[in-house]
């Protein structure tokens, strides 16, 4: 018959599965493993030295007694040297004496019978023997020494090693029962870390989850202990944080394209309609074909700059980051704008003196650069008659301020007030001033996502009156100054 096993049970076989299978568990097992081995290592050592040194000692004391009975015995012969054993045998003690004829048979000594043939060998030795008071069925373990003496006689010189073995089983049972509880303790340490960690990879688990069912708003718990664990979800929750917002800007994006694209494409549906409903001769044709072209080119131009946006945002920018100078690009892009800015009537002013060295891509810089000369070209008027009217111009700077290089187009228009200033560099957002310009409300995203790429900002401040768009960037020696 088949034997059932509950649901309650199967769970909690299934929970310790997991608990012993995980990394934590399994590291503390190899290092319990190592630990344990290393300690009965440790006490077998500390073992035997100690069952080493008691046998020196008892050599020692053995050697001094021979030595000793020896002098006995050449001073005044075997006489003197039976009274001197017969005497030390009747003190209590482990010390063993004995003294056999050349026949073998004991004249003096307190041991009563030994293992055969012990007499025979001389030297040291371990042996069994029993003592003249004790029954025939006690035996004991002693170190003796065996020398012989002139005229055939033999000297047995030992100490018992009750007092040896008693010591090495105290440090053998010791070190068992602490091995024993080393590894209980260090199993139960192994179940309680891996139990704790579990809980908190289930955590992160059922989050994961959570987050691919749709709910980008759910973030890995971070305990606060600084932990491995605590240092994997802070870096996992910047990079949703991260998604989210690619993805919050992904949703923006095509809202906005589905309509701002919408009225240039029915502009330029209308007016092809328009022309062969209406146009009758060869010019009207061409003047609707050059407006359609003109409207294309917009489209074009606002579906360039979308890819610009997301490849420098993406990091996945063309061509590969150079050194130069970001002095020489505010010259140049200023020279190529300066008939642009004098046909508006207005004044172009560069200060670009100094070196002022970064490395990046140098096709996008230029572009983000000429991006905030023609958002201030377009957004600035002429100067006004009248003594005190101030001189209509914009000047664009670039040098080295603190640990940034900077790259400034300041103007005289209406500038932005500080309220729209974070919200004017998103995608497609245009105030209202600036509805009757043309324009897609690209232009100040892509220098803020070219900002970013480079690992800078691009900041908007008040130029009173006016706009001053700072476009700070790290200069070329920053990477290799924080090596």
């Amino acid at each position: 018959m088949t034997r059932s096993v509950s649901p309650v049970t199967r769970r909690g076989m299934t929970a310790f599965g997991k608990l012993v299978r995980t990394t934590t568990f399994r590291l503390t097992l190899v290092y319990l493993v190592v630990f344990a081995l290393f300690s009965i290592f440790l006490l077998v050592f500390f073992a035997l030295n100690t069952r080493w040194l008691v046998t020196e000692q008892i050599t020692g004391i053995v050697n001094a007694e021979i030595a000793d009975l020896n002098e006995q015995y050449e001073q005044g012969g075997l006489r003197r040297l039976v009274l001197a054993v017969d005497l030390r045998s009747r003190r209590p003690g482990s010390n063993l004496y004995l003294v056999t004829a050349p026949n073998g048979s004991g004249l003096a000594g307190n041991v009563a019978s030994l293992e055969p043939g012990t007499l025979d060998r001389l030297g040291w030795e371990e042996t069994t023997y029993r003592r003249l008071v004790e029954t025939e069925a006690a035996q004991h373990k002693a170190l003796v020494q065996v020398t012989e003496l002139s005229g055939g006689f033999r000297l047995l010189v030992g100490r018992d090693l009750e007092e040896r073995e008693r010591l090495y089983s105290i440090v053998a049972g010791t070190g068992r029962w602490s091995v024993a509880i080393m590894i209980a303790l260090g199993l139960f340490g192994g179940l309680y870390m891996s139990r704790r960690v579990l809980r908190r990879v289930d955590a992160m688990s059922d989050t994961a989850r959570t987050i691919m069912a749709g709910d980008l708003a759910g973030r890995l718990q971070v305990v606060g202990t600084g932990d491995e664990l605590d240092r994997l979800a802070d870096n996992v929750n910047a990079m949703l944080d991260r998604i989210e917002t690619l993805l919050r800007g992904f949703k923006e994006v095509s809202d906005n394209v589905a309509h701002d694209l919408k009225t240039p494409l029915t502009r330029l549906r209308n007016r092809c309609e328009a022309a062969l409903r209406n146009a009758k001769s060869e010019p009207e044709y061409r003047a609707a074909l050059e407006s359609t072209i003109e409207e294309s080119d917009g489209l074009i131009r606002t579906f360039d700059a979308l890819l610009m946006i997301a490849r420098a945002e993406s990091g996945e920018a063309g061509g590969g980051t150079s050194e130069f100078d970001a002095a020489e690009i505010a010259r140049d892009v200023s020279e190529l704008y300066e008939p642009l800015a004098e046909e508006k009537g207005l004044a172009l002013e560069v200060v670009a003196t100094a070196p002022a060295p970064i490395r990046g891509h140098r096709e996008l810089i230029s572009q983000a650069l000429a991006n905030l000369l023609d958002n201030a070209i377009k957004y600035s008027t002429p100067a006004a008659d009248g003594p005190l009217a101030k001189p209509a111009g914009i000047l664009v700077m670039a040098g080295v301020e603190g640990k940034a290089v900077v790259l400034k187009v300041c103007d005289r228009g209406p500038g932005i007030p500080a309220a729209d200033r974070a919200r004017v560099i998103e995608r497609f957002v245009r105030l209202e001033q600036s509805r009757s310009a043309p324009g897609s409300g690209l232009g100040l995203s892509l220098v803020a996502a070219v900002a970013r790429l480079h690992g800078g900002e691009l900041k908007l401040e008040d130029n009173a009156p006016g706009l001053r768009a700072v476009l700070a960037l790290p200069p070329a020696h920053h990477g290799e100054g924080n090596r």
